[in-house]
């Protein structure tokens, strides 16, 4: 008889719930710069929702689903109507985010934001599309054409990555149960099966409050962490070397990865910020400095692709006169990029914190970061 637990985060008291079990890191005491937002999260932009639809499924012949899918959406329950100006960058592109042709033509993100694994790219897709029909749309028969973006890292190590167990409800799940407030991290949705320099990892976020020109903006980060494989050495966390100071064991049940394969990385960073899509672009390549804070090399094994949107232009969309847009100059650009590093890398470090030891397809585990541990090397380091 199969054991099947299916855990669908839809509703923002079971989000609630769901994240505020876990410590985070500044929990544990970790440093991070900057100031965050009031639930340090993505969600602190207004209007950005977040679901998750997890699957953890034991099946009889020694596999395991260990998956999952994460909706963000820019706009919330808008988000098919308006568009929102975005940008996109790939620091090395051994992955895939599905729509980035048009975005980079166009410069608007026009729907949600999906992650997932790298073999469910495909139904994410499809189902995300229908997802948009069935809501209806500019004329009667929905909407008439739809270029998704669907993101993903490779979680075949804990789960049963060729089994294709994301199914189109799965996607629905997750867009539908999209809220604001606390977002759920570590071993959920998209991130489930995912690991960081052989520790578990997962689904993390993080924001920052940014004074521009006199003016408050908020900034957030939502990570799909999966990468350092093989590079547990390198892991710093607010510039500590824990990586080589903590004794976890990290992985087990399976061979070591193969030099170079470093797995990947999904970055979606959003902002209330005024900003056009060359602009977005730049604070998409930001986030890799993030990224490189953690230890990350970007290895030619490695996925780590990155998109940003911002809310602020209320008048995308319309077709029926000139629009006019508002932006942040260039040369005061500075503190939205120290934004998007210090959100990353917090976002980063917040996937570990909060994931749990997991064993999965063919009895292969992994540890998550001892929080004991990680408390006693940052004290030692004075940090």
């Amino acid at each position: 008889m199969r054991m099947l637990v299916l855990i669908v985060v839809s509703l923002l008291t079971a989000q609630s719930s769901v994240a505020s079990d876990l410590p985070r890191a500044r929990d544990l005491g970790v440093p991070f710069d900057g100031t965050p937002g009031p639930l340090n999260a993505i969600t602190d932009v207004a209007g950005v929702t977040v679901g998750h639809t997890t699957l953890i499924e034991d099946l009889p012949d020694g596999r395991a689903v260990r998956t999952g899918v994460t909706a963000v959406l820019p706009r919330g329950g808008e988000t098919l109507q308006r568009p929102v100006f975005g940008g996109w960058f790939a620091l090395n592109g051994n992955g895939e985010m599905t729509g980035t042709t048009w975005i980079e033509e166009s410069g608007q993100l026009e729907g949600p934001v999906m992650l997932t694994n790298t073999h469910s790219v495909g139904v994410v897709r499809d189902a995300t599309i229908a997802w948009r029909i069935a809501q209806g749309g500019p004329d009667a028969s929905g909407y008439y054409w739809s270029l998704p973006v669907v993101a993903e890292t490779w979680d075949g190590d804990l789960n049963d990555i060729n089994g294709f167990h994301v199914k189109p409800e799965h996607v629905d799940a997750a867009l539908d149960g999209a809220a604001t407030g606390p977002v759920a991290e570590g071993n959920v949705g998209g991130g489930t099966g995912m690991e960081c320099f052989d520790f578990k990892c997962g689904i993390g976020t993080s924001s920052r409050m940014v004074d521009v020109l006199g003016v408050s903006y908020t900034l957030g980060v939502l990570v799909q962490a999966n990468f350092g494989s093989g590079r547990r050495d390198e892991l710093r966390i607010a510039g500590v070397p824990v990586g080589r100071l903590v004794s976890g064991k990290g992985r087990t049940g399976e061979p070591p990865p193969r030099p170079g394969d470093d797995g990947s990385i999904i970055i979606v960073v959003a902002t209330d910020a005024p900003l056009l899509p060359f602009q977005l672009k730049r604070i998409a390549r930001r986030a890799a400095l993030g990224v490189a804070r953690t230890g990350s090399v970007a290895d030619n094994g490695s996925g780590d692709i990155f998109i940003a949107f911002t809310t602020a232009d209320q008048s995308l969309g319309a077709n029926d006169r000139l629009l006019t847009h508002r932006s942040v100059p260039n040369d005061e650009l500075g503190p939205l990029f120290a934004a998007t590093v210090r959100a990353t890398e917090e976002a980063i470090i917040n996937a570990m914190v909060a994931a749990r030891d997991m064993t999965g397809d063919q009895g292969h585990s992994a540890k998550a970061l001892p929080h004991q541990e990680l408390i006693e090397v940052m004290s030692r380091s004075e940090r």
